[in-house]
C-alpha cells in the first residue's frame, strides 16, 4: 500500500492535525531515472489561514522520489557521523543536529531554485547540503578546518554558501528573521522573480522581532516566506508550555499561513511551491512545518528529561521521513529493498570518506582570527596584551 494511504496513530506527534545527488551506476535501475509524472497524495491534508490550501495530490516522478531517499540518507548519515565526532572531541562548541527533520530540506529544494534565498538558525547542516554543499566542506567546518564552508571559522552554527544563496547559519535565536525579510526586500528592490525562505524554530516563534519583520514585509508585499520548523520543543520546553497559541501558521494574523506535515517530503514540496507562487504575487506567507528531532536540542542535551523514549521511538516507527519514502519506492516498484540497502551502503562510504578528507585539512592560521572583521587596508594594528608587541597589521 502506498505511503500516503498508511494509517497514523492518534498521538499528537504521530498524527499531526488535520537537491539531487548523483545515483551510483552500480545500483541504478532503468526506472530510477524515469521522469514520467506520477501523482501521490499527501498523508494528511494541509490546514490554511486566510488562503485556500493547495491540493493534496502532488506531481512527482520515480527519479525525484529516489533522489529524496538518497539525499535524506546522506543527511541522516552526516548527522550520525557528527554525533560520533563530537563525542570524540573532534567537534567543539555547540552542535545542533537535524536528524528527523530531513524532509524539510529536500522537499523545499524540490520546489525552488538556487536563486531563491534561504536563511536559517543554528540547526543548519542539512540545509547546507540541500543547497548543494559538499560533505567534506561540512565536516571540515564542523571540525574547524580551513576547507570548511566558512573557512573553519564558523563551526556548526554558521554554515554559509553564498553562490547558492544560502546565508547561514545564525546562533542568536530569531536573529535571522529580520535578515531574511531584508533579503526579500533586496529581491523586490532588484525586481528579481525570486523569494526568500526564512527558517526558525517554534522556540523563536514568540520573539518580538518576528512580528516586527513580518509587519513591514506585509506592508511592502515582500516575497518573504517564513517557515516555522515546529519540532515541538524549544530546547527542553514543550510548545504547550511556551505558547498560548501553538497554531504558528496563524500567528501572522493578517498574513496567510499554512500548516504542513513536515515529515512528508512531498507535502513540503507542494507547500513550498504554493508559498513561492503566493509570495511573488501577494507578499509574505507563514508555513508551519510539523516535524520532530530525534537528538536533543544540542549535543549537550540528552533529549530524554522532557520527553519519553517511547515518544521518540513512536515517531521513528510511524512518521520517519526516510522510511516513508522507502515505503513509497517499494510500493510503486521503483526500487527493491536490496537496491535501497546498497544505496545506503554507498552513502555510508561517501560520508566516511568525507570525514577522512576533512581530518586531513589544516586548521586556519592564527592570523585568520583578525580577518573578515574590518575593511581591508584600513591600517588597524593588533598588539599583545602588554601593548608592546605588534601581533598583526590588518592589511
Amino acid at each position: 500500500m502506498a505511503l500516503s494511504r498508511l494509517s497514523l496513530r492518534s498521538n499528537r506527534f504521530l498524527n499531526p492535525s488535520t537537491t539531487t545527488a548523483a545515483i551510483p551506476s552500480s545500483i541504478r535501475r532503468h526506472v530510477s531515472t524515469d521522469t514520467t509524472p506520477i501523482t501521490i497524495e499527501t498523508a494528511v491534508p494541509f490546514e490554511s489561514h486566510l488562503c485556500d490550501a493547495p491540493s493534496r495530490s502532488v506531481s512527482t516522478s520515480s527519479s525525484e522520489i529516489l533522489s529524496f531517499f538518497r539525499d535524506m540518507a546522506r543527511m541522516r548519515r552526516m548527522e550520525i557521523a557528527a554525533d560520533s565526532l563530537y563525542k570524540a572531541k573532534m567537534i567543539r562548541g555547540f552542535c545542533h543536529l537535524y536528524d528527523g527533520q530531513e524532509a524539510l530540506a529536500v522537499g523545499m529544494e524540490a520546489a525552488i531554485t538556487r536563486k531563491d534565498a534561504i536563511i536559517t538558525s543554528y540547526r543548519d547542516h542539512c540545509t547546507f547540503l540541500g543547497r548543494g554543499g559538499e560533505l567534506v566542506d561540512a565536516f571540515s567546518e564542523l571540525m574547524g578546518r580551513k576547507r570548511g564552508c566558512s573557512n573553519g571559522k564558523g563551526g556548526s552554527m554558521h554554515f554559509y554558501k553564498k553562490d547558492a544563496c544560502f546565508y547561514g547559519g545564525h546562533g542568536i535565536v530569531g536573529a535571522q528573521i529580520p535578515l531574511g525579510c531584508g533579503l526579500a526586500f533586496a529581491q523586490k528592490y532588484s525586481k528579481e522573480e525570486f523569494v526568500t525562505f526564512t527558517l526558525y524554530g517554534d522556540g523563536a516563534a514568540n520573539q518580538g522581532q518576528l512580528f516586527e519583520a513580518l509587519n513591514i514585509a506585509a506592508l511592502w508585499d515582500l516575497p518573504a516566506i517564513l517557515v516555522c520548523e515546529n519540532n515541538h520543543y524549544g530546547m527542553g520546553t514543550a510548545t504547550w508550555r511556551s505558547a498560548k497559541s501553538p497554531a504558528y501558521f496563524k500567528r501572522g494574523d493578517y498574513v496567510p499561513g499554512l500548516k504542513v506535515d513536515g515529515m512528508d517530503a512531498l507535502a513540503v514540496k507542494q507547500a513550498c511551491k504554493f508559498a513561492k507562487e503566493h509570495a511573488l504575487k501577494n507578499g509574505p506567507i507563514v508555513l508551519e512545518m510539523d516535524t520532530y528531532r530525534y537528538h536533543g536540542h544540542s549535543m549537550s542535551d540528552p533529549g530524554s528529561t522532557y520527553r519519553t523514549r517511547d515518544e521518540v521511538s513512536g515517531v521513528r516507527q510511524v512518521r520517519d521521513p526516510i522510511e516513508r519514502v522507502r515505503k513509497l519506492l517499494l510500493s510503486h516498484d521503483i526500487a527493491t529493498e536490496k537496491e535501497l540497502k546498497d544505496m545506503e551502503k554507498e552513502v555510508r562510504k561517501e560520508v566516511d570518506d568525507a570525514v577522512a578528507q576533512a581530518k586531513e585539512s589544516p586548521v586556519p592560521e592564527p592570523s585568520e582570527l583578525f580577518t573578515n572583521m574590518y575593511v581591508k587596508d584600513c591600517g588597524v594594528e593588533s598588539f599583545g596584551a602588554d601593548r608592546k608587541e605588534l601581533k598583526v597589521t590588518l592589511a
